[in-house]
């Protein structure tokens, strides 16, 4: 058993932050290896965090679908439904990120505003 989908959600973080070190990628490489298809490869190559969003949503769809169709006495059903509910909560977590990225953007061109304003060039 293995959360493909968040192991593939740090290695996409990974590409779009610039972060994490050789070690973590090839541990999460390894883990993924012969489930590189659909979702989980698109988050993997992901290089920005609206793709990060659209694949990962595109996980949870999988996921859900796959906890529907399980038997509620299979021995993964519990494992699984844990995977979708972290999943979800990793959705959410990158959403936020997603807002706080925005809000530094926009607070630096208010601050570029500030400046001019404070500071007029003339042209």
């Amino acid at each position: 058993m293995s959360c493909h989908e968040i192991e593939a959600l740090r290695l996409g973080l990974m590409n779009v932050l610039g972060a994490g070190d050789e070690s973590t990628r090839e541990h999460a490489e390894k883990e993924l290896e012969g489930h590189l298809e659909g979702p989980i490869e698109g988050l993997v190559e992901a290089e920005s965090l609206s793709g990060i969003e659209r694949h990962l949503d595109a996980a949870l769809v999988d996921l859900e679908e796959e906890v529907a169709a399980m038997d509620a006495d299979d021995p993964e059903y519990d494992y699984t439904r844990g995977r979708l509910l972290e999943v979800r909560n990793a959705e959410r977590a990158i959403q936020r990120l997603r807002v706080q990225g925005e809000s530094v953007v926009d607070g630096l061109g208010e601050s570029h505003d500030m400046l001019h304003e404070t500071f007029p060039v003339e042209e």
